[in-house]
């Protein structure tokens, strides 16, 4: 799921470049590609993207204030510029909370502000209850915590039949079956934004360009994935283990309106978690 908001695009800094970036070796034989910018100085923030699959945009950056900030961008196992790209091999929630912990490291950052909206949100917390005392804050938007009635909302009522029929035509052997099956896949998250807000949508930036076929077909394989498993997530956990954020602050902005993460679980979450401010969107 990868809900950029319709609004944000008016709120965002200005156009920015990286100073730093590579490829980190993680294991399993996968490199997950970092970059860094802002200020090498500032406070560390780390950007964790969508999907799961989609990769970070070059409009990932502007996020944060580049004087303030030292801003670092990852993207996940698989996904955009790491390799090789579409592995579903050894690419879990496990191992891309090791991933993000390995990058810390790597980067020497004693301690960080982690930002995610919809999966990212939900990698970002995840890693948070893990690793408390590594996290000065989180800010959390379009909240997704895996539970069965997000589950079944988004994949209608019998996820799994939906979920097995698209990986079938992902990995079927026809490149034309799974390009169409991929375009399919995105299309279907694209048309729950329109229902949510179409007006506001009309309104924002041109999209960017379509993707390449290969990008195309690793986000839906990355995503149908995750989601045929659960997202790796055993229920209501991520709730569960909110209670190990008493002293990690943080702010979740959640759209009232939103149809792809719907507020009741950024309602659960900031109940779970008193450290937490919520703040909803008309």
């Amino acid at each position: 799921m990868d809900t950029r908001s319709s609004h944000a695009w008016q709120w965002i800094y200005p156009p920015l470049a990286s100073h730093a970036h590579g490829w980190l070796d993680v294991g399993d034989g996968h490199q997950v590609y970092w970059e860094e910018c802002g200020n090498p100085l500032g406070r560390p923030a780390l950007f964790v993207h969508g999907g799961p699959g989609a990769g970070c945009t070059a409009d990932d950056r502007r996020w944060f204030d580049p004087q303030r900030w030292r801003i670092v961008l990852f993207d996940q196992r698989g996904a955009g510029r790491s390799r090789p790209l579409g592995q579903l091999a050894a690419n879990t929630t496990e191992h891309l909370l090791r991933d993000i912990d390995a990058l810390r490291l790597h980067l020497r950052i004693e301690r960080w502000l982690l930002f995610g909206g919809s999966w990212g949100a939900t990698l970002a917390l995840a890693y948070a209850e893990r690793n408390a005392e590594r996290v000065q804050a989180l800010v959390l938007r379009g909240v997704f915590t895996a539970t069965a009635p997000e589950l079944r909302s988004l994949y209608t009522e019998h996820p799994a039949d939906l979920l097995d029929a698209f990986a079938a035509r992902l990995h079927g052997g026809d490149a034309s079956t799974e390009l169409a099956a991929a375009q399919a896949w995105l299309r279907r998250e694209h048309d729950l934004m329109d229902r949510e807000d179409p007006d506001a949508r009309r309104q924002a930036p041109a999209p960017a360009p379509p993707r390449d076929a290969d990008t195309l077909l690793a986000m839906a394989r990355i995503g149908v994935h995750y989601a045929r498993h659960g997202f790796f997530l055993s229920g209501a956990q991520l709730l569960i283990d909110a209670a190990r954020l008493r002293s990690v602050p943080g702010v979740i902005v959640q759209g009232e309106r939103d149809l792809v993460t719907p507020p009741a679980a950024a309602r659960a979450l900031h109940h779970a978690w008193p450290a937490s401010k919520l703040r909803l969107v008309a």
